[in-house]
């Protein structure tokens, strides 16, 4: 059995919750179509992680999650405005934004490792993810941020319904349909920035894409599959956050996103609603009965034809 220390289980919490409020969030982002928007978000985080250390001199979380923000909510700001003011289409847009960020991160994590005493600064550790590299202090900013997304999530869930299903109903209602998607982008950008030093900007995004995927295919409710995909995440989070702490240095985001592609795995071949196991089941059932309907309909024209 493995011996965890204090600070560890801490963490092993940690992740735990982080996975299920990516997983609710990613649902979000799963049925406004806009998966590719987390994968954005988070590259767009690195210059302000960056950024938010250079301002506070020291490894700051408080100063680094708040650059985070700023960064990748301004990545946000400036997809929209790509997106409304010219040709380019979104999925571009986002591309552009991701890319642009990201080499301006690490152009400047370049310069703060080259700075003095800027190789311990440990800011490697946000493109990979390293959640052991963690204090008790990260953690509980960490579990208090991804309770408050979860808070939000589950206090405003018809809201979230008639945002994602039929804005133009809700707003029909009194629904600020522009309210409930800059609530959306901030839920989205606050479980991207207190994920990145756990399972890292790069990796991030898997963390919210593959739970709503494989949730999907286990049931066609979408409060089941809001549940299904946070349990999903925390599973995954939780599972890789373990085995990460069975290595000295194993990096903590690849083995979460490997167990996250683990349980994909698992719905894509077993899943209940159109995994491949069960569509080729029902395809040889099927197949079954349209033979079966085919002999008895060929057995009826016989016994006419003698009758006749």
């Amino acid at each position: 059995m493995i011996q965890l220390s204090h600070n560890a289980q801490w963490v092993l919490l940690s992740t735990f919750i982080l996975g299920i409020a990516a997983g609710v969030v990613g649902c979000f982002a799963y049925w406004k179509r806009q998966s590719l928007m987390s994968d954005a978000l988070s590259h767009a985080a690195l210059p302000g992680v960056v950024i938010g250390f250079m301002a506070a001199g020291v490894k700051s979380l408080p100063a680094m999650i708040a650059g985070a923000a700023i960064s990748a909510l301004l990545g946000a700001a400036l997809i929209q405005g790509i997106r409304s003011s010219s040709r380019v289409k979104e999925d571009a847009a986002m591309g552009i934004i991701l890319s642009v960020f990201f080499g301006l991160g690490i152009m400047l994590l370049t310069l703060v490792n080259r700075m003095g005493g800027g190789n311990q600064s440990g800011l490697d550790s946000f493109i990979f993810g390293q959640a052991a590299s963690m204090v008790r202090q990260d953690v509980w900013i960490m579990t208090a941020l991804a309770l408050l997304v979860l808070m939000v999530a589950a206090v405003g869930f018809k809201e979230w319904k008639l945002f994602l299903f039929d804005s133009a109903f809700g707003g029909g209602l009194g629904l600020s349909v522009r309210w409930m998607n800059g609530l959306y982008v901030f839920v989205l950008v606050l479980v991207i920035v207190i994920g990145i030093q756990s399972v890292g900007v790069i990796l991030m995004s898997a963390l919210l894409i593959i739970p709503p995927v494989s949730a999907r295919y286990w049931t066609n409710s979408f409060a089941g599959m809001v549940v299904l995909s946070g349990l999903l995440g925390g599973g995954a989070g939780m599972l890789g956050t373990l085995i990460s702490t069975m290595g000295k240095g194993w990096p903590t985001g690849p083995f979460i996103v490997l167990v996250a592609s683990g349980l994909f795995l698992v719905s894509l071949f077993f899943g209940t609603r159109k995994g491949l196991l069960i569509v080729q089941l029902e395809q040889r059932s099927q197949r079954r009965r349209l033979t079966r309907a085919s002999i008895d309909m060929r057995s009826l024209k016989e016994e006419y034809s003698h009758e006749l």
